[in-house]
């Protein structure tokens, strides 16, 4: 912050020149230098700058629709000859106009602290800014400043307040043509203050509205604009014709009695003089002379005759400003082919500048309004273009009925999604940090919905997100077949798909399972990219898996996951892998058929036990019943029977059962091993461990 000086002079000349030296004065402190802001010098191209802009191309269009407004203030009395001002619509109108030239001034203010960009300095980039205060007020003085002036000045008030009322009183009569001249005067400085803030605003931003409607709006705005400016001319002029029919027919009447005066034309003499002018009044062949209505009369209105024979001349003021404004939109859209004119050589000029006028209007401004509106609907036009050719590329083919439906589908859902806009060429043209930032807001969220990746921290979740792609899929389409080789990860955000395996087509196998919002496939190329010395070539796919509706997924190609593997060592944590085991469907799978393997190891295992047993049951059973029938039966003998058979027995037993659970043990490892997944490449893999997801393992 700058100090502020006491009250001595040679404190006071220092500050100014600190402030005026000083770079653009920052934005970001809204406090800063507030009490002296006249003394700050702005950057062209800062936001304060450009909501200025945009205000005074407003004021200055406003402007541009109250000085026509003047044109309507006089007006024809009916049957009395003689015209007449409208005093309460003049102060409406002085009184806006007023208002809104205070914005040109303040215009000049500013311009008078607004830096420029030195023309020495525009070979790289957007130039060096001249902060020089003295430089500054040189450069507009010498530029602008003459034209911005002659804009602000009042020069419609002070013609209508003073000097038309000074020329009255000297008996000068209507300066209605004086009116015109000065308002029409004047908007040739203030075209030139419009146009090149027209083309600043756009050098600055790169529009003038935001939206098409927008823009279309501000053209057919500026289409009305020029409407109104033709229609209030056209009624001027209808008056002033009118007004040189009654001068011209009043002065061949001055030799005649009663005589004609040219004050009689004005209103107001008929409240100082009403007798004298009531008899010439009787007498006079004016009114009948300059009747647009008569067909006999020798002057020609041309054109004109349309603003007396509508009675446009003596109606209010609103009524005679919508009028006025239908005449100019409707002559101009059809460049005057519809107006009859006479000989007068303003009339024949009026329409030569109005047919040129609609044709320059209509290129630019009704073509700027086209493009806009057309902007609206590109996309949807290109869309169709594509539809077409591509109708016409399957029916050239001789695609199957089948597959071209699909691929109408398939258009249609990308369209409904994207509406043509591709992300990927967006996010491009960035820079990466900007980026990298939107991949962030638009993932990150989403990412974390998958249970796997909420188990990562922010830094390896920023990494993921950023190399993200959205994919899209209709209803009945493959992801991957079995055995095919898995090139991404994809990882649902709508939509559900079937994942299916028949492990490598054995037979009397299928497994099935649905995946949902959350889950993931193509996780053999998770294990792929965390072999420290994996192949080049990519997994196969242990699963066929196929959308059941359409699908919104995020894909995680194979060269981005293996740099991300390989740049972030925390993803091969135990915690991680064993949150990937948990929630893979694959690993879930191997755990069911390790499962059920081990279950029906253990019950052949009883099966056995159990047959053991009752074979030595039976056995016992008959050795009894045949000694009691021979009579042989003596408690020494079976003593020495069971002291010497039994444990050979068992022996035997034993061993058979022993190579029996050996061989089924065999077989059902052997079944387990081609029951996991071909992919995952690692040792000899027990059952692991539960995860703990307190913290790092």
């Amino acid at each position: 912050m700058i100090r502020i000086f006491s009250s001595p002079a040679s404190h006071l000349r220092q500050f100014r020149r600190n402030i005026s030296t000083q770079a653009t004065a920052d934005t970001d402190e809204p406090n800063s230098l507030t009490i002296l802001w006249h003394y700050q010098i702005l950057d062209p191209s800062s936001d304060i700058v450009n909501h200025w802009n945009h205000i005074f191309l407003i004021s200055c269009l406003i402007s541009l629709f109250i000085d026509p407004l003047y044109f309507y203030l006089p007006y024809v009395v009916n049957g009395e000859a003689c015209m007449s001002s409208d005093n309460n619509v003049s102060v409406l109108i002085t009184y806006c106009r007023t208002i809104f030239d205070v914005f040109y001034l303040l215009h000049i203010l500013m311009k008078f602290r607004m830096a420029f960009v030195a023309p020495g300095s525009r070979v790289f980039g957007r130039g060096e800014l001249v902060m020089d205060p003295r430089q500054i007020r040189m450069r507009y003085l010498k530029s602008d400043f003459i034209i911005d002036l002659t804009a602000a000045l009042p020069l419609p008030q002070i013609l209508i307040w003073y000097v038309i009322p000074a020329t009255k009183s000297g008996g000068t009569g209507q300066s209605n043509n004086t009116l015109a001249l000065i308002v029409l005067i004047q908007y040739i400085p203030r075209l030139f203050v419009i146009f090149p803030l027209n083309s600043r605003i756009i050098k600055t931003t790169g529009f003038i509205a935001k939206t098409a409607w927008a823009g279309a709006a501000y053209n057919l705005l500026l289409y009305l604009l020029a409407s109104h400016i033709l229609g209030a001319s056209w009624y001027l002029a209808s008056i002033g014709r009118q007004h040189s029919c009654w001068t011209e027919k009043c002065v061949e009447e001055f030799e005649r009695i009663p005589p004609c005066n040219l004050k009689f034309l004005d209103c107001s003499s008929m409240d100082t003089g009403s007798l004298e002018r009531q008899y010439w009044l009787n007498m006079t062949k004016v009114l009948t002379n300059c009747d647009a209505k008569n067909d006999d009369s020798d002057f020609k209105f041309g054109m004109f005759a349309e603003a007396f024979t509508s009675e446009v001349a003596s109606s209010r003021f609103f009524e005679k400003y919508l009028y006025c404004l239908w005449w100019g939109l409707r002559n101009l859209s059809s460049y005057g082919q519809n107006l009859s004119t006479s000989t007068y050589l303003g009339e024949t000029t009026f329409c030569i500048v109005l047919c040129i006028s609609g044709l320059i209007l209509f290129a630019q401004i009704i073509g700027n309004m086209q493009t806009y509106l057309s902007s609206m609907t590109v996309k949807l036009e290109e869309w169709r273009i594509k539809k077409r050719d591509t109708e016409e590329w399957m029916r050239h083919r001789q695609l199957p009925e089948d597959l071209q439906e699909r691929v109408r589908r398939f258009e249609q859902y990308k369209w409904l999604t994207t509406r043509g806009v591709n992300e990927e060429d967006i996010l491009k043209s960035l820079p990466q940090d900007l980026r990298r930032e939107i991949q962030r807001h638009l993932c990150l969220n989403l990412v974390r919905r998958v249970p796997f990746f909420a188990q990562m921290d922010d830094q390896l979740l920023d990494a993921i997100c950023e190399r993200l792609v959205s994919s899209l899929s209709t209803k009945g389409s493959y992801i991957v077949r079995e055995g095919d080789p898995v090139n991404e990860m994809l990882f649902i955000i709508r939509g559900q798909m079937e994942s299916s395996t028949t492990n490598g087509g054995r037979s009397g196998f299928f497994n099935s399972i649905t995946l949902r919002p959350g889950d993931f496939c193509g996780e053999e190329l998770l294990t792929w990219a965390l072999v420290p010395n994996a192949s080049l070539n990519l997994p196969s796919s242990t699963r066929s898996v196929k959308t059941l509706t359409e699908v919104e997924a995020f894909a995680l190609q194979a060269e981005d996951l293996k740099f991300v593997a390989n740049q972030f060592k925390r993803l091969h944590s135990m915690r991680l892998q064993h949150a990937f085991r948990y929630y893979s469907h694959q690993w879930r799978t191997w755990g069911a058929c390790f499962i059920q393997a081990a279950w029906r190891r253990y019950k052949k295992k009883m099966l056995a036990k159990k047959l053991i047993l009752e074979v030595n049951y039976d056995e016992d059973d008959d050795g009894y019943y045949s000694d009691e029938q021979d009579g042989e039966y003596s408690d020494e003998e079976t003593g020495d029977r069971t002291s010497v058979d039994s444990p050979a027995q068992n022996l035997s037993t034993t061993i058979l059962a022993s190579r029996f659970a050996a061989n089924t043990r065999r077989g059902a490892l052997q079944r387990i091993a081609g029951a996991q997944p071909a992919s995952l490449k690692m040792p000899k893999l027990l059952k692991p461990d539960e995860p703990d997801f307190s913290g790092e393992v």
